[in-house]
């Protein structure tokens, strides 16, 4: 995802109520999320569903990276060797 550009990708409501054709093709060209704002504040995130699931799969390897340091921190890690051998053992069955 790129980065947010603030003077491009902050829209009121009612700009974008006129404008959603435009800032839907904006959003899918540069990739760049288009946050939209009600009584002055955000609201609301708009971006590409390509992003989108991107970002979600990012999330998800994260949470599992973090799921396997605490694992790791907790002793319930297996040695590189053993993991090794047991992954051998299943792949040759």
């Amino acid at each position: 995802m790129q980065r947010l550009r603030v003077d491009q990708d902050i829209r009121s409501m009612s700009e974008f109520r006129t404008g959603i054709a435009s800032f839907l093709k904006q959003v899918h060209d540069t990739k760049r999320p288009l946050i939209i704002t009600q009584h002055g504040k955000s609201a609301a995130v708009l971006m590409d569903a390509g992003e989108y699931d991107a970002m979600q799969e990012k999330i998800e390897l994260l949470s599992e990276i973090h799921t396997s340091i605490s694992q790791i921190e907790n002793g319930e890690g297996v040695a590189h060797g053993d993991a090794m051998e047991m992954i051998l053992k299943k792949v040759s069955k």
